[in-house]
């Protein structure tokens, strides 16, 4: 399996734990403020492979606590149990980052007992979810990012969602319909967008702390847990 970049340590990929992240290419969203858009493309370039992945890990035995995969969107790797599988034969808890397109792929991650946190990003609230994420209304598959949500909060693995907020993609709405989405949720986190040279399109803004903190307030009642992350 290619490996489209590594972050050789990291204390905040991987809460609570010592990691390295794993950068896969390949997703099936253009989120049109993405920051990791040079990894949209399946194609775009290896640094490694699985095999060097794992030797480097091997070698980190003892230093590392974890292995976080991202993307991309990482359950678009066929190969991506197999590579986890050894992963945990070596010691190391993983984490995944997803989107939530394939919840059929996350459930047997997690029934198989190859991935031991997951971060999903909620993109946005029902009606404005397609936009958000670069595709169009119809044919979205927003029943399958519900039964993702769904098989989270009922897998018995830690997990978080969580949510770019970027202006104007979001507002106050956004986040009443995302509160409701993900009612009785562990944990919920905004991260404020912050503009790079990776993201494609123009007409984006980071929101003022003053609309975070309003739009943390109305998710709270939702959630067990709701903090800003990154602010």
């Amino acid at each position: 399996m290619d490996i489209n970049g590594i972050q050789k340590l990291t204390l905040l990929d991987y809460p609570g734990k010592v990691a390295c992240t794993v950068f896969l290419a390949g997703c099936d969203l253009k989120c049109p403020f993405c920051h990791n858009s040079e990894l949209w493309s399946v194609n775009a370039p290896a640094v490694m492979d699985d095999k060097e992945l794992l030797a480097f890990l091997e070698k980190r035995r003892g230093m590392l606590d974890g292995v976080a995969f991202t993307g991309g969107e990482p359950l678009l790797r066929p190969e991506l149990p197999e590579v986890m599988t050894k992963i945990k034969e070596l010691g190391f808890a993983v984490k995944l980052d997803t989107n939530g397109t394939h919840p059929d792929k996350l459930r047997a991650l997690i029934g198989e007992g190859l991935v031991d946190r997951v971060a999903m990003d909620i993109k946005n609230d029902p009606e404005r979810y397609a936009l958000t994420c670069g595709r169009e209304a119809q044919g979205f598959p927003m029943d399958a990012i519900r039964k993702s949500i769904e098989i989270l909060m009922n897998g018995g693995i830690e997990y978080e969602f969580r949510t770019t907020a970027v202006k104007p993609l979001h507002d106050a709405d956004s986040f009443r319909g995302i509160g409701e989405m993900i009612r009785g949720a562990e944990e919920y986190y905004i991260q404020p967008f912050a503009d790079r040279d990776t993201v494609l399109f123009s007409g984006f803004e980071t929101p003022a702390k003053e609309e975070l903190e309003s739009w943390l307030g109305i998710v709270e009642p939702f959630v067990k847990r709701a903090r800003i992350r990154g602010m």
